[in-house]
C-alpha cells in the first residue's frame, strides 16, 4: 500500500483540536489502512473496533459501558452500521477531562449520516479519502515504489487502490467488477437501501453514459419507467455513497442563455470504464467518452488539489456553446480550467469569453502530459496534468 502523508497529517491535526473525527469516502478506497497507519504512530492506548466483525459486534453489546474506560485512540470501522452509537459519541465527548479520541470511519456521506450530524454537531471534524491523488502517485514514483507510467493506469484503472496497484489490467478489471457487484447487493442494503440491485445498476450504468453531461432526470425517468423524483433519489445514492458527484451550474446575469442544470459525473474513472466495458488503454481512446473521461478525471483532481468546497466549484456555461468546464471563486479569486486531452491545446473563442463575461483572472488548460506549465495568450496558461500545484498556487 502507498503511504499517504498528507491525509495522515490532517487526521493528527484534526484529532488535536476534536474529540470525535469521522473519516468518509467509498468501501475500499483505504480508510482501514489509513486508520491502522495512523494508529501505528499514535502516542498512547489504541483499541480499534470493526463493526462488521460479530466478535467486535458482541463487545459493543452495551456500548457505553465499553466505551467509556477506553482512553487514548478508540477506531471504530464502518460506523454507518451502528447509528445507535451517536449519541453514546455525543455523552463521551463531552466529558471535560477528554480522556481519549475517537476516529469512526464511514462509507456515506455527511448527508447519509444525519445521526453524526445532528447528534455530533460542533464536536467532531469531517475528513474524505478519495482515490489515489496525482500528487501521491509523483511522491510514490519519485520514491521508487512502481515503475509504470503512472497517469495513464490511474486514468484507466481509478484511484481505488486495489484497483490501481493491481498486477495487471485483467486483475483490476475483475476488481472493478466485483466492487460493483458488492455495492450494489450488499453495501447499499447494509445502509437501509432497499434498491433491485439490477435496476440501480440500469440507472448507473446510463449516468456512465452521461458522464460530463447536463442533469436530465426525465430523460432517463422515461428509460426506466419511473418518475422523476424516483431518478433524482438514485442520484442521491451515487452521491452520498461517493460513487457520482454533482457540478452545479455558475449563473451571472446573462439570463436564459445560460445554462441551469448541474453536469453529473461517476467518481471514478475505473468504474466509469467498467460500466462502459473498457478494458485496455486502445479501448478507451477509440471509445465516444473519451474525452469526457479525462474531463471527469482532471476536474476530480483539481478539486480535490485546491480543496475547493461545494460552493467554491462550479461549471459555466450558455446553450449557444461558450463554456468552462470548471470555476474555482474563492474569495475574491476567480479561476477558469479548461480540460483538452492533447498535449498541445490552443486558444479557443469559449476562454476569451469566459474571461471578459466572468472576470476569470486566468484560464488554465489542463492537458495530458508532464512538464512545465507554459503561456498561451495574456491570462490563458497551459498546464499538463502533472503540474496541477500551479493551479493551486494561483489562488493562494
Amino acid at each position: 500500500m502507498l503511504p499517504r502523508p498528507f491525509h495522515l497529517a490532517q487526521l493528527t491535526r484534526l484529532l488535536a483540536q476534536f474529540p470525535v473525527v469521522a473519516l468518509l469516502g467509498p468501501r475500499q478506497v483505504g480508510k482501514t489502512t489509513l486508520a491502522r497507519q495512523l494508529a501505528a504512530e499514535w502516542q498512547g492506548p489504541v483499541r480499534q473496533f470493526d463493526l462488521e466483525d460479530p466478535d467486535d459486534q458482541a463487545r459493543l453489546s452495551d456500548p457505553a459501558f465499553v466505551l467509556r474506560r477506553l482512553t487514548g485512540l478508540v477506531v471504530l470501522d464502518e460506523i454507518q452500521t451502528r447509528s445507535d452509537l451517536f449519541p453514546v459519541l455525543r455523552v463521551l465527548a463531552d466529558r471535560p477531562d477528554t480522556p481519549s479520541r475517537f476516529l469512526i470511519l464511514g462509507s456515506a456521506s455527511p448527508e447519509l449520516l444525519r445521526h453524526a450530524a445532528e447528534t455530533l454537531a460542533g464536536r467532531m471534524a469531517f475528513h474524505e479519502l478519495d482515490g489515489f491523488g496525482f500528487d501521491e502517485l509523483a511522491l510514490a514514483a519519485e520514491a521508487g515504489r512502481f515503475d509504470r507510467e503512472w497517469l495513464d493506469a490511474r486514468w484507466l484503472r481509478g484511484g481505488f487502490p486495489l484497483a490501481f496497484l493491481a498486477a495487471d489490467l485483467a486483475a483490476s478489471r475483475a476488481w472493478r467488477d466485483a466492487f460493483i457487484r458488492t455495492y450494489l447487493e450488499r453495501d447499499l442494503p447494509q445502509l437501509g437501501i432497499n434498491l433491485p440491485a439490477l435496476t440501480l445498476r440500469r440507472f448507473w450504468t446510463m449516468v456512465a453514459h452521461r458522464h460530463a453531461q447536463t442533469w436530465n432526470s426525465s430523460e432517463i425517468a422515461r428509460s426506466l419507467g419511473v418518475s422523476d423524483k424516483t431518478v433524482n433519489r438514485y442520484l442521491d445514492i451515487l452521491e452520498g455513497t461517493y460513487m457520482a458527484y454533482r457540478l452545479l451550474p455558475w449563473q451571472t446575469n446573462l439570463g436564459k442563455r445560460e445554462v441551469k442544470a448541474p453536469k453529473v459525473y461517476l467518481a471514478d474513472t475505473g468504474i466509469l470504464h467498467a460500466l462502459l466495458g473498457i478494458g485496455d488503454p486502445d479501448t478507451l481512446l477509440a471509445h465516444p467518452k473519451c474525452g469526457a473521461s479525462w474531463e471527469g478525471l482532471v476536474i476530480r483532481e483539481v478539486i480535490r488539489q485546491t480543496k475547493a468546497a461545494r460552493g467554491e466549484a462550479y461549471f459555466w456555461g450558455v446553450h449557444t456553446g461558450a463554456e468552462l468546464d470548471l470555476l474555482i471563486a474563492r474569495n475574491d479569486r476567480r479561476l477558469g480550467i479548461e480540460v483538452k486531452l492533447t498535449r498541445s491545446p490552443r486558444v479557443t473563442p469559449s476562454m476569451r469569453a469566459a474571461r471578459e463575461l466572468l472576470g476569470v483572472h486566468e484560464v488554465f488548460v489542463v492537458c495530458h502530459g508532464q512538464g512545465e506549465p507554459w503561456p498561451l495568450a495574456e491570462g490563458i496558461t497551459a498546464v499538463p496534468a502533472q503540474a496541477l500545484e500551479t493551479i493551486t498556487a494561483a489562488l493562494d
